[in-house]
């Protein structure tokens, strides 16, 4: 792929990146209540959301772009029809069927046409009052969902993809993930933050590659990079430390561009290296914890969450290593043309599109 092409791929990614939806509901008086908040018109359009990471790998990311353009005035009747056939793919029981129906959409103002926009999709419908528990099945080309209870002890959250079915989850409580299962629910979503979506921190841990090959040296690097982020990954999460992304996201793109140009003027790793990698492991960290704000972490099994989250990030930090090796270092990091054909001009493709991330995130 050339640098061009790359850096296209990559610069309008963002733009276009997949979220899951977020289900809050509450039981009360008979009454089952969901907010749910989601990437409305990606529905509206009719993409597939199952196994999507940008919308512009949609058919129909035209139909997308232009629903994104409109007010809600416009697309609320649109949302509307929608929701009514689409409810009736969300199956929800608790002794028998139940119907849901929708009470308020709430569609933000029209800001950056370029940027997903979080709607709000109320809905209601009634419980028998002998039910004890319900199962809900998530529609199948919706994407993923977290799902969360509320108003109760102990209670259930669960992320599901299209297509699955939850547990019996009891009404008055008592069905919060053990650590084990906290764990392994987050896994794939630290996995999935940097395999496929999170390319910024995909290039810069390319960038630390890039300067030498060799096990060793990456191996500081990456140690430095993950005590970093765990830190603030954590302190974010629990509320320590709240950083804007507004702040973040400019700073992770400077970062990039600073990891990419050192390896341009520099050959081997410099004794405070480790100590700058440590710095912007911290900026990652808190951009980690932003993500996974938008998730929510069930309250009763907080750490074995979060750990299952960070864990899947190694990972998916190890498979990005892992693939540079397999592509790049087993075959040339012993030419001795290696740093001038391929780390330099590598390091370079890095750079700049690290620079047009900033650019874009302080002045678009």
């Amino acid at each position: 792929m050339s640098s061009l092409a790359l850096f296209a791929l990559v610069s309008t990614a963002r733009a276009h990146e997949v979220t899951p939806t977020i289900a809050d509901f509450r039981v009360e008086n008979g009454q089952i209540a969901f907010d749910l908040r989601l990437n409305i018109e990606a529905f509206v359009a009719g993409i597939n959301l199952d196994g999507m990471n940008d919308t512009n790998d949609a058919a129909q990311a035209t139909d997308y772009d232009s629903l994104r353009a409109l007010d809600q005035t416009e697309l609320e009747p649109m949302v509307r029809q929608f929701a009514e056939e689409w409810l009736e793919t969300l199956e929800l029981t608790a002794n028998g069927s139940i119907q849901l129906s929708v009470t308020e959409v709430v569609i933000p103002e029209v800001g950056n046409v370029d940027l997903p926009r979080a709607t709000y999709l109320l809905l209601n419908g009634s419980i028998p009052s002998s039910a004890r528990s319900l199962t809900m099945t998530w529609p199948k080309g919706s994407g993923s969902v977290v799902l969360r209870q509320n108003g109760v002890d102990q209670p259930y959250t669960g992320f599901l993809q299209g297509g699955e079915t939850t547990p019996p989850i009891p009404l008055t409580g008592g069905a919060a993930l053990t650590p084990l299962e906290a764990f392994v629910d987050y896994l794939p979503v630290g996995f999935e933050h940097i395999l496929p979506k999170g390319l910024d921190h995909i290039l810069f841990v390319l960038g630390l590659f890039f300067l030498s090959s060799r096990l060793r040296p990456l191996i500081w690097q990456v140690s430095a990079f993950t005590l970093a982020h765990t830190i603030t990954l954590a302190l974010g999460m629990l509320g320590v430390v709240t950083v804007s992304p507004d702040i973040v996201e400019p700073l992770i793109a400077a970062s990039i561009v600073y990891v990419a140009v050192e390896n341009i003027f520099t050959r081997h790793l410099s004794p405070w290296r480790p100590l700058v990698i440590f710095g912007f492991g911290l900026l990652h960290g808190l951009g980690f914890a932003s993500v996974l704000g938008e998730f929510g972490l069930p309250r009763d099994q907080f750490i074995a969450a979060l750990v299952g989250f960070n864990v899947g990030v190694e990972l998916g930090q190890l498979c990005v290593i892992a693939i540079a090796f397999a592509v790049v270092g087993v075959w040339f990091r012993s030419h001795p043309k290696y740093r001038g054909r391929i780390a330099i001009p590598a390091s370079i493709t890095i750079a700049v599109i690290g620079a047009y991330w900033f650019v874009e995130r302080v002045f678009l």
